[in-house]
């Protein structure tokens, strides 16, 4: 439980002043409670755990972890105008996991209207790291002018992969109310209750023929890889820390412990997660990132992109495609789909489960194992509430991706007591959705020359800031696309041209926050066929969209120049997806 909480006085940079009267009488609510907290290095050297309030992110914190439903306070949290009207001081408690409780800093930052990521607030605050809360007021701060609305937080510590737990109170001005929130009672892992919702999760168990070869195949101590393919929560958000207690390394080590021989050194993980990205760019990267340019054959292939997917451009096209990708392979991989919910129950599973059926796939919904549970009582048939499950509103908390790989670990039970089904699944057969991105290979700098002509005109440089990913067991990030085209500004504007043979071509390309960075033209065979905004998503992201899509190969020049006005920014080209 979080330690007693202390007032700490100071000025702004040195801890926040005391406040006037106690913030045991006023009304309150949690943004977070005894959060696990990962030190993450960061592009300026820093070593943090980042929570982001801008959008409508603030506001469903307030409502899924704090309990807020008034709409009149939520709404106070949009701006920075608000938030003071509506906030009297902020608590802030942190305790490390090592002994020597090390010192962290608290970190709030607002956007400025003027320069958004400049021109606002910016408070850094020494905190504790043995649980004791530290209490910043916020009528004591110096608030820039130019805030606009509240843009993150962040607990830093002094070094990388360093653990704790945070939890960030809120205490509001006199005359506003929120109801009190209880803590709840820990997960009961070993009930029958859990184990029906694991039952629950087997949306569809499938034509068993691959998944039980890959089990008898581990049975006899052979080597077995399993590869995981998905957006952030594959990649293990959420989870601290990511590289042990995301669900992928977790349902890995189940399938280990329950088929591995003599330790199990014979089993192998690939995790191929990138957060934010759907199929789209899934497809692109599979032959990269899975299938390590033709050096892995993984045995089990699983695919989760059912709260990514809103941005496939094709709508299942290329998610359809993947699968049948995954599937053709010709040591015949298990290929399971993985449905995961985001905390406002929502998933494309209706879109995408259609596929799984068509190839009679196994299949494993979390939607299906948790939804409905939420909102039963304790006692009454819940058995985890959403602020266990949720690390935010998007990902799982380390309990939540233990239930994930848990019910992962009950496909993989049910299949091994299974009989085994006596034909392999068919996929010569007409798609449900579609399957024109089948065969998708990426083109980028290292192997372009085999493949395209290429004169990249001003987009000569490389660029080295780019989205990281930790990758299989890894606790690091390895950068995604490094062998890049990028416009930096500074050499001229002459256009990147390309010259391909193929029937559909996907553009990959930077979204970057930095206002450095402008917008490109992309024009195919003369014909203007779309711009390319680098700020619609506004962080650091690999972005795929659709450049052609035609039923046969030819011969097509691709020109990508920067937008009248946008030459002195940068862009970078990360690569390209071709069919041939």
């Amino acid at each position: 439980m979080t330690e007693p909480r202390t007032a700490v006085n100071g000025a702004v940079n040195g801890g926040p002043a005391a406040p006037r009267d106690p913030v045991d009488k006023r009304s309150s609510f949690y943004l977070m409670y005894e959060s696990i907290v990962e030190a993450t290095a960061r592009p300026d050297g820093r070593f943090s755990q980042e929570i982001y309030l801008e959008g409508r992110q603030f506001i469903d914190k307030a409502m899924f972890i704090g309990g807020i439903t008034d709409e009149s306070i939520l709404q106070l949290l949009m701006n920075c105008s608000g938030l003071r009207q509506l906030v009297h001081s902020i608590g802030i408690s942190v305790k490390t996991k090592d002994e020597n409780h090390a010192p962290v800093s608290f970190v709030w930052e607002n956007w400025g209207r003027t320069r958004k990521y400049e021109t606002g607030t910016k408070l850094r605050i020494p905190v504790p790291a043995d649980g004791t809360e530290v209490i910043l007021v916020l009528e004591e701060q110096a608030w820039s002018l130019d805030d606009d609305v509240p843009g993150k937080m962040a607990i830093e510590f002094a070094e990388q992969g360093a653990l704790g737990t945070a939890t960030i109170v809120f205490y509001l001005n006199d005359g506003y109310q929120v109801q009190a929130i209880e803590p709840e009672a820990p997960v009961d892992y070993e009930s029958d209750a859990y184990q029906a919702l694991l039952a629950k999760s087997l949306l569809n168990s499938g034509n068993n023929y691959r998944l039980k070869a890959a089990i008898e195949k581990a049975k006899r101590g052979e080597d077995v890889t399993i590869a995981y393919i998905g957006g952030s929560i594959t990649q293990g958000a959420g989870a601290k820390p990511i590289h042990t207690e995301s669900y992928a390394y977790r349902s890995y080590l189940h399938f280990k412990q329950m088929f591995g021989q003599n330790g199990g050194d014979h089993i192998h993980l690939i995790k191929a997660g990138v957060g934010g990205t759907p199929s789209e760019l899934g497809i692109v990267r599979y032959d990269r990132d899975v299938l390590r340019d033709g050096s892995v054959k993984p045995d089990i292939v699983m695919i989760e992109f059912a709260v990514n997917d809103a941005g496939d451009e094709t709508n299942g096209v290329c998610y359809e495609s993947l699968v049948l990708n995954a599937l053709a392979a010709d040591n015949a991989p298990a290929v399971i789909l993985l449905f995961s919910v985001f905390m406002n129950d929502w998933n494309l599973q209706d879109r995408l489960a259609p596929v799984g059926m068509h190839y009679d796939l196994p299949m494993v919904s979390i939607k299906d194992a948790v939804v409905e549970q939420f909102y039963l009582q304790q006692g009454d048939g819940r058995v985890i509430s959403k602020r266990q499950f949720f690390y935010d509103i998007y990902h799982p908390t380390n309990a939540g991706h233990r239930l994930m790989a848990d019910c992962l670990g009950h496909l993989f039970a049910e299949t091994d007591q299974a009989t085994a089904m006596p034909l392999d699944i068919v996929i010569d057969k007409p798609p449900i959705i579609g399957n024109d991105f089948v065969g998708t290979r990426l083109l980028d700098r290292s192997n372009c020359e085999a493949i395209a002509t290429i004169a990249p005109g001003s987009f000569t440089a490389i660029d080295a800031d780019l989205q990281m990913v930790e990758l299989d067991d890894h606790p690091y990030g390895t950068p995604q696309f490094a062998n890049n085209w990028m416009h930096a500004g500074e050499e001229g504007s002459e256009s990147f041209r390309m010259t391909i043979r193929s029937k559909r071509l996907l553009l990959v390309y930077k979204d970057s926050g930095r206002t450095d960075f402008g917008s490109a033209e992309i024009w195919v065979d003369g014909q203007h066929a779309r711009d390319a905004d680098p700020h619609e998503v506004n962080w650091t992201h690999c972005s795929a969209v659709i450049l052609y899509n035609e039923p046969v190969a030819r011969e097509h020049k691709v020109e990508i120049l920067m937008a009248s006005g946008h030459g002195d920014r940068k862009f970078t080209i990360l690569g390209f997806g071709y069919v041939e």
